[in-house]
């Protein structure tokens, strides 16, 4: 994202600024443990110089005055576009406006577009981007990156990728309605329709053409164009509904040094970005929610009221059952020897770390979590922060940290303790099983089921990727397995099954080791379904007639 200065005078406050009251908060100080790094000035090094200088401008206060001046920003280019829909582009996006002002969120990778490792994720679509965008005339996607770069790879390069993938696989839909008359015909192959592109490009206004930034070297230019074609074969087999796509900051050389009121403070490009190694527990919820107290508070005061704020919400949630963990924040060593007095109290604080915490916040604009239903499928995903459980007969539960209610029958609820790939490679895997019997079982029955995990996007969407692909057919119909036994098992099935879900929960994001699992349960699961048919199938089935004559096959 693009930074721009601002005065800090001009940001439209809705309450007066005052010092919040922070007498009621016990402090608990510690005597300063003696630090390697802290030593007479004489003796240190160029390089404990230097960490001391960055972490001196890192700071809590001075990241979150940074948010704030980016923020006004992105409010002054909304304002310029006012009928263009804000998307934030998880997760550092959703720092830079209150959660009502964006219309929806994205999932763009920066490592997508890293050089030499240029890629087209189709567990990344974003389609209900497209659509929207579509719909509006446009979007303004919101993002940010650290100091060095003047934009993300994912404005950059991944954005970009994306976006001529789409227009690509549009061109080639529209070319084939074109070849039939109105109807599509899928069976044109995709180089006739790209040497079709060019020979139309003089007479068609569909532009298809990767459009980068300025400053990308022409030799990885060229080779990014020479890919499209290829990530445009592998969108359009994963399943995708291109009908309906079809009709459908500030760079490091300005001044870094602010003043505002009465603190000074350093401008971090970026900020917003890696939240775990700066936010201490603060989500982009409860910073808009407090933002005026905050940046009121100053250097001094503001880890204090953080710990504070981030306390009183974890109470709240653990008193509504939901998995809250108290984890004690790192101190912050002071730079000059001494701790602060913020500091001393946000050591005492404990909160939560919990990244998932932050996602929750993107999945609607009200922050309330949704439920999404997979098509006619009787299937739905969400998180377990859910307060009403309405149009669902029973709960399939993947979250390890909380329960829901339930009724006491066994076909009604089953919890299974599932953790993230990171933690266990296998728990996935190991209670898949589990999970497809209890879904088929109320399946049969006509139940709506609802699976749920602590954030709804990565492990309850593997679940239900699972159950999709084998309990369901092609056509997304339930037919108890049969399908499944058929066909084979290969990663461009459950690739096309995933971007079907996708269609329905556009805010899932599955992880690559979780999907790895998926992909090794079905696959032995397939194993075991041949190797039973095998046991069961007469000798004499073995051969086949031809003219005549038995032949082994």
């Amino acid at each position: 994202m693009v930074h721009g200065p601002f005065s800090a005078s001009q940001r439209p406050r809705t309450a007066p600024l005052r010092r919040p009251r922070l007498a009621s908060v016990p402090v608990m100080a510690a005597p300063p443990e003696p630090d390697a790094e802290v030593a007479p000035a004489a003796t240190l090094s160029i390089y404990k110089a230097a960490r001391r200088i960055k972490r001196r401008a890192s700071t809590l206060y001075n990241a979150l005055r940074s948010v704030a001046e980016d923020a006004a920003f992105v409010a002054e280019v909304a304002a310029l576009w006012p009928s263009l829909p804000l998307v934030a582009n998880l997760r550092c996006g959703l720092w830079y406006a209150p959660p009502r002002a964006f219309a929806a969120t994205c999932y763009f990778k920066s490592t997508d577009g890293h050089a030499g490792n240029w890629s087209f994720s189709t567990a990344r679509l974003n389609l209900h981007l497209a659509l929207l965008a579509g719909e509006r005339g446009g979007c303004v996607i919101v993002d940010s990156t650290r100091r060095g770069k003047r934009f993300p790879d994912s404005m950059s390069k991944t954005i970009p990728i994306w976006c001529s993938v789409l227009n690509r696989a549009i061109e080639r839909h529209r070319l084939r309605a074109i070849h039939k008359g109105g109807k599509v015909n899928n069976e044109v192959p995709s180089a006739m329709l790209n040497v079709g592109a060019e020979n139309n490009s003089g007479s068609s206004n569909w532009d298809s053409s990767v459009h980068l930034p300025v400053w990308i070297l022409g030799t990885e230019k060229n080779a990014i164009e020479g890919r499209i074609d290829e990530w445009t074969d592998l969108f359009e087999s994963c399943g995708a509904d291109i009908h309906s796509l079809a009709i459908a900051s500030a760079s490091d050389g300005v001044a870094t040094q602010r003043m505002s009121s009465e603190f000074s403070w350093h401008y971090i490009p970026g900020a917003g970005d890696d939240e775990e190694s700066w936010a201490r527990g603060l989500t982009p919820a409860l910073f808009w929610k407090h933002s005026y107290d905050l940046l009121d508070a100053g250097p001094n005061y503001c880890n204090q009221l953080v710990g504070d704020i981030v306390e009183k919400d974890r109470v709240y949630r653990a008193q509504r059952g939901e998995h809250s963990p108290q984890i004690t924040a790192k101190s912050l060593m002071s730079l000059d020897g001494p701790k602060s007095n913020g500091d001393q109290a946000s050591e005492m604080c404990t909160m939560n770390l919990d990244p998932c915490t932050s996602t929750m916040d993107a999945q609607c604009s009200n922050n309330e979590p949704q439920i999404f239903w997979i098509g006619i499928s009787n299937l739905a995903v969400s998180s377990t922060f859910l307060d009403a459980l309405l149009g669902v007969d029973c709960i399939l539960n993947c979250d390890s940290t909380s329960k829901l209610p339930c009724n006491s029958t066994e076909n009604s609820c089953l919890e299974l303790s599932i953790v993230g790939s990171k933690d266990d490679r296998f728990s996935l895997m190991k209670n898949l099983q589990k999970a497809v019997d209890f879904a088929s079982r109320n399946l049969i029955a006509g139940r709506k089921i609802l699976v749920c995990c602590q954030n709804g996007e990565d492990i309850s969407i593997c679940v239900v990727l699972a159950i999709v692909t084998l309990l369901f057919d092609d056509n997304g119909c339930f037919d108890h397995g049969k399908s499944f036994v058929k066909r084979d098992i290969t990663k461009l099935e459950m690739r096309k099954r995933l971007v079907f879900i996708c269609k329905f929960a556009v805010n899932a994001r599955p992880s690559r080791g979780n999907l790895k699992q998926v992909y090794g349960f079905l696959s032995s699961e397939k194993e075991r379904l041949d190797a039973d048919l095998l046991r069961h199938v007469p000798d004499h089935y073995f051969f086949k007639m031809s003219h005549q004559s038995l032949q082994p096959l």
